[in-house]
């Protein structure tokens, strides 16, 4: 089976309070070049794109200074104040660039640079004709505890049905646009975009991943990754 086409969105209007930077994450430097060119590559390489929407904030400063955006296949659209609000300017940004209703749309987080050219590849194989789409996965490694309201163990969960979400996630262009809009109309918290899928009554289809597809969300992340990756480069 072929591969199927993709559009993406990459939402990155966020701050990235939690790494005490001067600057949002995605803009940190990791082996030479910014996070968020790291995380570019992947899509940008991958002979199926059709088109990537950059959601930033409106008063971005850092974007222009990188080589990346001039690339005529990135087009950027101003963010909002949630991930959500972000994805659906994304979306409404793919409509004008000729995205269709049964379109695939991956979103993919601006600080997961790690992504692995096969991991995509899975991803957009088992879910080419998936009646809903799904999203790479990770199931949970440790033992899970539910703690109580006093700060104590009140049960162990049972981990096999325990998955850490990450991303790509991918959804057909109007069942992804439609959960998220009525999700933000509703008042529901939403977290990820298969949250708004399965808000919305649809079930996700989990494909597993490999477990350092890490989004960079503290310091320690992101020296993690630079030894890591110290020999790659």
């Amino acid at each position: 089976m072929s591969l199927p086409a993709f559009w993406l969105v990459i939402p990155a209007a966020g701050i990235g309070s939690r790494m005490r930077a001067d600057r949002p994450k995605q803009y940190l430097q990791l082996a030479g070049r910014s996070i968020l060119e790291h995380t570019l590559d992947c899509f940008l390489e991958h002979p199926q794109l059709k088109g990537l929407v950059l959601c930033l904030a409106a008063d971005d400063p850092w974007w222009p200074l990188l080589p990346a955006a001039a690339d005529p296949r990135i087009h950027r659209v101003a963010g909002g104040a949630e991930r959500a609000d972000s994805v659906l300017s994304g979306l409404l940004q793919l409509g004008e660039l000729g995205a269709q209703a049964d379109d695939w749309v991956l979103v993919h987080d601006a600080a997961r640079p790690n992504l692995a050219r096969s991991d995509l590849d899975q991803l957009l194989l088992e879910l080419a004709d998936d009646p809903v789409g799904g999203l790479l996965a990770v199931p949970a490694r440790d033992t899970l505890k539910r703690a109580g309201a006093d700060g104590r163990v009140a049960e162990t969960v049972d981990r096999s049905l325990i998955w850490q979400a990450y991303t790509p996630q991918m959804f057909r262009y109007a069942a992804l646009h439609r959960a998220l809009a009525d999700a933000l109309v509703a008042g529901v918290a939403i977290t990820d975009e298969a949250s708004a899928l399965e808000w919305a009554g649809q079930a996700p289809k989990l494909v597993e991943g490999r477990a350092d597809n890490l989004k960079i969300t503290r310091p320690e992340d992101l020296e993690w990754l630079r030894q890591r990756w110290a020999s790659k480069f």
